[in-house]
């Protein structure tokens, strides 16, 4: 069974920083590409970032470049997001997502706000 596990979220202050994890398990990780998703209030569903299986490649939707960093650890099953510079209009449920599976699991909570 395909289970991923967002953590990571909380409040944080406009300009702080947090760390998301996904971890994943009942698939090979280490084969399969992955992205973060996320859902604002009253919002749809949008993607962040995408990363490939090996890691090497990776994409960004234009309001997260610069401030972002998707990453993943194969050896540990686990899809990170480095998030600088957070504004308000980050907050969101945060999902991770193989690509092209609508699956998402259960999300993580980030809210920034002063």
């Amino acid at each position: 069974e395909v289970q991923l596990q967002a953590s990571g979220g909380g409040l944080v202050q406009p300009g702080g920083s947090l760390r998301l994890s996904c971890a994943a398990s009942g698939f090979t990780f280490s084969s399969v590409g992955m992205r973060w998703l996320r859902q604002a209030p009253g919002k749809e569903l949008e993607w962040v970032s995408n990363i490939d299986s090996g890691g090497d490649w990776k994409t960004y939707r234009d309001f997260v470049k610069g401030r972002f960093t998707i990453s993943r650890d194969n050896a540990k099953n686990t899809l990170y997001l480095q998030m600088n510079s957070l504004k308000p209009e980050d907050t969101a449920v945060y999902y991770c997502a193989k690509w092209g599976d609508p699956y998402r699991g259960q999300g993580t909570l980030v809210t920034v706000s002063s």
